[in-house]
């Protein structure tokens, strides 16, 4: 059993990609809801992720702290069980600890991320207290080194011709910008493909509904060279196109998920077209005519031989040694001096 925990300890790990502060069960429910449920929750970073067991490895809700307005008592001091309201600017909660000790710990931790400094007048142990020292400076020092770096360079193995056909619902972004896409544009789809910061991978973001809320999912997809694609699940499925990814989330989900895709704009006000204008009315071009005038060609005293249709016929050869008269030849014959 413990075997297994590590093993889940490391893929929460490699999904989520942040620090773990504390962790522990609780129990939650949103205002609107009669029961609590119970949740073994994990406290990464500025992220609360909420697992349906201590062996899920894939969270089932999450509550960023960064986004908290405010997280009140509603129990006395030292009553079992202590109960918060946990409010954001989308949602309020209310979070349950059966052990007043435990809740005052869940509350120093949670109040020491969220606002960057220990709340006063704690109830916890100095060992407790030095950890939480030690986690505002880790914080800290995560939250202030500067924006998220950027993406790693497209890998090769993107432009082979097998993937040049991306589905629609691909955007070069990060985990957390596919998150915020999701959340902020829900009617623009709920599945967003991604590159990962993993080698040869992609990263897969689902939002899905449910009694309880939106909740954000990650999945890993990653590429075998000249073999296709293997969507890292329980129990993983190969497919041979990313394409073939996003259609088998289609069936897993009953087609209650959609390709995120971007909307194109719309014109939202209609005009009257001009009418163009009638050939018959529009004015004719005039040509102007030419300056240089035409080259008159002069008659000539040439006469023009005409071939009448007797002199096509053939002569015979002893016609032609006739000697042929002569009309008014006069031949002067010169002598030699």
């Amino acid at each position: 059993m413990a075997a297994t925990k590590r093993v889940v300890y490391k893929r929460r790990a490699t999904i989520t990609d942040l620090p773990l502060y504390y962790y522990g069960h609780l129990l939650k429910k949103h205002t609107g809801d009669k029961e609590f449920k119970m949740f073994y929750g994990e406290l990464r970073g500025a992220v609360l992720f909420l697992y349906e067991n201590d062996t899920q490895d894939t969270y089932s809700e999450r509550l960023d702290l960064d986004q908290m307005k405010s997280m009140q008592l509603d129990s006395p001091v030292q009553k079992t069980p202590a109960i918060f309201t946990f409010t954001t600017s989308t949602k309020e909660v209310q979070l349950k600890m059966d052990n007043p000790d435990t809740g005052e710990a869940w509350r120093g931790y949670i109040l020491t991320v969220a606002k960057k400094e220990i709340p006063k007048a704690l109830r916890l142990l100095p060992g407790q207290i030095r950890e939480l020292q030690e986690i505002l400076a880790q914080e800290k020092k995560r939250t202030t080194s500067g924006p998220n770096p950027p993406l790693p360079p497209r890998p090769a193995f993107l432009n082979s011709p097998a993937n040049q056909g991306m589905p629609e619902c691909f955007f070069s972004v990060s985990r957390q910008e596919a998150e915020q896409m999701l959340e902020k544009n829900p009617e623009f789809g709920s599945i967003i493909l991604r590159p990962s910061s993993k080698t040869n991978s992609y990263g897969l973001t689902l939002r899905q509904l449910t009694t309880s809320g939106p909740i954000l999912k990650n999945y890993r997809v990653t590429s075998i060279p000249n073999s296709g694609f293997i969507i890292e699940l329980d129990s993983p499925v190969k497919v041979s196109s990313l394409n073939e990814v996003i259609n088998y989330v289609l069936q897993k989900t009953d087609y209650r998920l959609q390709p995120y895709t971007l909307s194109e704009p719309y014109d939202t006000k209609l005009e009257k077209p001009q009418v163009p204008e009638s050939t018959s009315t529009m004015t004719s071009k005039i040509i102007p005519q030419a300056k240089v005038l035409p080259i008159v060609q002069k008659k000539t005293n040439v006469p023009v031989s005409v071939v009448k249709p007797e002199d096509s016929t053939y002569v015979f050869p002893e016609e032609e040694s006739k000697p042929k008269s002569v009309d008014k030849m006069h031949i002067t014959v010169g002598h030699a001096s």
